[in-house]
């Protein structure tokens, strides 16, 4: 039943058949190989939708459209041009300060990237090139599945069972996050010296920042309330997803002014359109799951690991390897969904720490969404700003390179990521 399975979704796959109903295909053979009813699909497919927490993805989509109809970018984009503006790269860092604290609003890299690329890349396209303006933006995107809240966080968790919670994953990105933040910016810095680009934004002075940092702060009060009240407990995930959703209104509303009642329909729409997407591969993957089980396909592939090597780290590094090629290849949902209720149970068997676990598999698989040929940033980005994925990736391999350095240090140095969740009570 299993190869039965893993062909037939290979196959559809490379037809480029959209992965949620190549999942499906490939569940439907596999229940008709084994001689099962048919009526195990829907029931699987509803069990695992099913989820109170999986509600807290389409609020938060939700939370970060509106927040970009109410017209929070040019906010941002001012406090962040008032602190560094005037530096080397200083308009690529006002970009990655923007995408952080947009990341810690939408917790999604792709709606990140549509926001600041569509309002950011004609300014930098004036300092510098395309291809450069380009990558920045979609490495500032990136952020968003690392720093709290984080789509892709929720998803794993929801996916790992009861061995790692949503806050505790959200704590793990917070230091690795803001080491990613300030590496782009040091990369960025070094590449505008470097290719003599000129300064850009105005004097640096203490009332301009206060001011902007004034008419900035019930933003950046936001991922403080939601984020806050999930560590500390005052609420759940879901909770504070909702939350966020009426603290955008009251933004968008009584602080912008920008945000209209008609605009809610379209965020709406396209809050609802990405978590459907989400939410058909989690149902159609639930039944492949549910198919390798019955196949005793976790059971096997723990003996056959362990049987390898009996080192946690060269395990972790096996894994941290296969994620590489899964991200180049497969749309970080589906891959979320397919392995982490195969591996990470053997993770735990192996003694490592879930929420180290957690996080490097979520940040590998954020990075992929930066590597060719499926890099869903870099095709956002090309959208963008009329590129060649060629073009796009001579200026995006540094920042790329950066990612996977960040990525074996949390490896080599663990504390990286589990201090700060371990201090909170995690």
């Amino acid at each position: 039943m299993t190869p039965a399975i893993v062909f037939t979704f290979l196959g559809f796959a490379l037809l480029r058949m959209p992965l949620a109903f190549a999942l499906g295909l490939a569940s439907l053979v596999g229940l008709y190989i084994g001689g099962m009813d048919f009526a195990v699909l829907p029931q699987r497919m509803m069990h695992s939708v099913n989820s109170f927490p999986l509600m807290a993805i389409p609020l938060f989509m939700l939370a970060g459209e509106l927040m970009v109809a109410a017209g929070i970018l040019q906010r941002l984009v001012d406090f962040a041009n008032s602190l560094i503006g005037r530096v080397h790269g200083g308009l690529a860092h006002v970009a990655i300060v923007a995408g952080m604290v947009l990341a810690a609003v939408s917790g999604a890299a792709v709606a990140s990237a549509s926001a600041l690329g569509s309002s950011l890349v004609p300014s930098m396209r004036q300092q510098y090139d395309t291809g450069y303006s380009s990558a920045v933006v979609a490495s500032a995107a990136n952020l968003g599945a690392i720093i709290p809240p984080s789509n892709a966080m929720i998803v794993y968790a929801l996916m790992a069972g009861s061995s790692v919670s949503v806050g505790g994953l959200f704590m793990a990105g917070v230091v690795p996050g803001v080491i990613l933040a300030v590496g782009f910016m040091g990369l960025a810095s070094f590449i505008s010296m470097r290719r003599g680009y000129p300064l850009a934004g105005g004097e640096i002075g203490l009332k301009h920042v206060l001011v902007q940092t004034w008419r900035a702060l019930p933003i950046l009060l936001m991922p403080i309330v939601v984020v806050g009240g999930i560590v500390a407990g005052a609420f759940t995930p879901t909770e504070g997803a909702a939350i966020a959703v009426v603290y955008a209104l009251l933004i968008g509303f009584f602080v912008t002014r920008q945000l209209r009642l008609s605009d809610l329909p379209k965020a709406m729409f396209h809050a609802a359109v990405t978590a459907a997407m989400v939410g058909a591969l989690i149902a159609f993957a639930s039944t492949m799951t549910f198919a390798f089980t019955i196949d005793l396909i976790p059971m096997q592939l723990t003996n056959w690991i362990q049987g390898v090597t009996s080192d946690p780290l060269m395990f972790l590094l096996l894994v941290m390897a296969l994620l590489i090629g899964v991200g180049m290849f497969i749309e970080s949902n589906a891959a979320y969904i397919m392995l982490v209720p195969l591996l990470a149970p053997i993770a735990l068997a192996y003694g490592i720490d879930p929420l180290l676990f957690g996080f490097l598999f979520v940040m590998n698989l954020v990075v992929g969404m930066m590597t060719p040929p499926v890099g869903v940033l870099l095709f956002v980005m090309c959208g963008i700003s009329n590129l060649s994925l060629n073009e796009l990736m001579k200026s995006a391999w540094p920042f790329i390179a950066f990612q996977y350095v960040v990525l074996i240090a949390c490896i080599a140095f663990p504390g990286i990521v589990t201090w700060l969740p371990r201090a909170l009570g995690y």
